[in-house]
């Protein structure tokens, strides 16, 4: 049955306008996201078949475009339209930080920061450099790789925080294994980073380790 045959309660579309995007299911937002099925299956069963195939919505936004376009039912078009999605649900969430309230709650930055480094397929370490009401100045992802003591420098960051007068700074790396829990070299630089920026007075509120899940350095007392 097509979906225009649903009732128009059960369509997602529909539903959206009626009840808001948060009462829509996965598959469903994907439905519409989708525009149309293929043959055989409408634009929700093919939703579901792509969560299935993808094991989730993230594995299916951080997917390469080849990887992305080799599902039936997706190509270059799609792979292009979702990630303007994706940009502007960034630029969304910068533009909120910037012009709203002072940065104080963790869960927002939380979500923020899980934005920006999501899709990394390698290590990279980034700084949130913040006025002195917590007020976003700018993000900057500054160094690739393997992050350890011996790839993340203190002075660039110093430098850098400085040039932004800075008076504080949000320290974050991801782990693209998805295990997010901090190992010992992730502490040491944070101390490392820590001692080296209060000597120019910028105060380090915390360090967010991003994975499946997103580990916050002050919630865990390592600061």
């Amino acid at each position: 049955m097509a979906i225009t045959d649903w009732p128009a309660q059960e369509r997602p579309r529909e539903k959206l306008l009626l009840k808001g995007a948060q009462a829509l299911s996965d598959a469903e937002l994907l439905a519409i996201f989708l525009r149309t099925g293929i043959s055989g299956l409408t634009a929700v069963d093919l939703a579901r078949q792509l969560l299935d195939d993808f094991d989730g919505l993230r594995p299916m936004f951080d997917a390469s475009q080849q990887d992305f376009c080799a599902n039936h039912g997706l190509g270059p078009a799609k792979y292009a339209q979702l990630q303007a999605v994706l940009e502007m649900a960034k630029r969304h969430l910068f533009e909120k930080l910037r012009r709203g309230d002072a940065l104080c709650s963790v869960t927002q930055t939380r979500e923020y920061l899980q934005s920006q480094m999501q899709g990394c397929s390698q290590e990279v370490f980034a700084c949130l450099f913040l006025d002195n009401r917590h007020r976003v100045i700018s993000f900057e992802k500054m160094f690739y790789g393997t992050i350890d003591s011996a790839s993340v420098y203190p002075r660039e960051v110093v430098r850098l925080a400085l040039k932004n007068n800075a008076a504080a700074v949000i320290l974050t790396h991801n782990h693209p294994s998805g295990v997010a829990e901090p190992s010992q070299a992730d502490e040491q630089i944070t101390k490392r980073l820590k001692e080296a920026l209060a000597l120019v007075d910028i105060r380090v509120l915390d360090h967010f380790v991003i994975g499946d899940e997103v580990v916050s350095f002050a919630e865990r007392g390592l600061l």
